[in-house]
């Protein structure tokens, strides 16, 4: 939910398990994170028609992983809809002050954030990328708004959730404006941040990436030795959520990028393969690795690394990107690629996720 009472930081409050918080929200949960969107649909649909949700706030959020669903399943027109159901976020309808006898001395919003969200990333979906821009922009705005006021609380609980919340709406809108080759308004959006000291790995490593594109080598890796001397002192800031190993990762996949465009593949292996040693589970160093064994003609090697991957960590490496490199490989390797293809297809339909597009195959 996006506001606490007054005095009391609810993010220090404890709660037995997510059914506390809302009717069945464990079973929700639980199959958002195995990617089942169309049996969310359903329970959603089964819980509205039953009339088990009983309090404003159990509406909001199904109608969260319901609008979250469909966007996954790539309805995006119905997802709309579904958000301009509540017409303003802001109405007293979705004020806890508004049913004092239900939430007693609570007050502010009950919209959760992930709907803010998702109301700003939908008109990209919908092909109005102007109108997914100005959204994002109040949103950052409302996040600052509220960082500043829970600051004012002394709510510090509250002021580190809403600042990791203004890294990730940041990372969309450079994202988005990165895919418009707005180079500029991403390296301003970067650069404000750090001057604020908002040491973010992250974010620095994402200045070396737009460096690296404008053609700026010396700065890009002026970017990532900072990343790699935020971890020997770690000075990394809450507002970023990356454990030890993901730190150094991230300070590995930036030295093998700098290889890479170097040129220099068989260092940029070296890196991925650390990356992989310490999490199996990373899947751009596997792709990445993939590809250099490519570069360098190992294209048996190179499907190897893939394959594998799949094997040992379905759930996260199969994703669209990588299966797409591996059906290209395949046809450069294969003369009966199309009967690989089919093999591989036909696992996935088992295996993946709702929203996985399997088109990627190319069958």
């Amino acid at each position: 939910m996006d506001e606490p009472s007054p005095t009391i930081d609810p993010l220090t409050n404890q709660f037995g398990s997510l059914n506390d918080l809302s009717h069945e929200l464990a079973s929700l949960q639980d199959l958002a994170m195995r990617g089942s969107w169309r049996s969310i649909l359903d329970k959603v649909s089964g819980a509205r028609s039953l009339d088990l949700l009983t309090k404003p706030h159990d509406h909001l959020i199904y109608l969260s992983y319901n609008v979250l669903a469909l966007t996954k399943l790539r309805r995006f027109s119905d997802a709309s809809n579904e958000l301009d159901s509540l017409h303003d976020f802001n109405s007293h309808h979705y004020k806890y002050e508004t049913y004092p006898k239900l939430y007693h001395t609570r007050s502010g919003s009950m919209v959760p954030f992930s709907l803010r969200f998702i109301n700003a990333q939908l008109p990209f979906k919908l092909g109005n990328r102007q109108e997914g821009l100005d959204r994002f922009y109040l949103l950052l705005n409302f996040i600052r708004q509220k960082i500043k006021d829970k600051g004012i609380h002394s709510l510090q609980e509250s002021v580190k959730i809403w600042r990791k919340r203004e890294v990730f709406v940041l990372h969309c809108l450079i994202g988005h404006h990165l895919g418009a080759k707005e180079f500029n308004v991403c390296l301003d959006l970067i650069r404000d941040l750090i001057n604020h000291d908002y040491l973010d790995p992250v974010l620095v490593s994402k200045l070396g990436y737009i460096q690296m594109q404008i053609g700026d080598f010396e700065g890009a890796k002026g970017s990532f030795h900072r990343v790699e001397t935020m971890l020997n002192e770690r000075k990394n800031d809450d507002s970023s959520a990356l454990s030890e190993v993901e730190f150094r990762n991230l300070v590995n996949r930036n030295k093998a990028l700098v290889f890479l465009v170097g040129k220099d593949y068989v260092s940029a292996v070296r890196e991925y393969e650390e990356c992989m040693e310490r999490d199996p589970a990373d899947v751009v160093a596997v792709n990445n690795k993939a590809l250099c064994l490519m570069y360098l003609r190992d294209l048996s090697d190179s499907i190897k690394v893939l394959e594998n991957s799949l094997e040992r960590v379905p759930t996260v490496a199969l994703n669209e990107t990588l299966v797409v490199n591996l059906c290209s490989m395949y046809e450069l390797a294969y003369v009966n690629h199309s009967e690989i293809k089919r093999t591989l297809s036909n696992w996935i339909a088992r295996v993946a996720p709702d929203d996985f597009d399997a088109s990627c195959t190319r069958v």
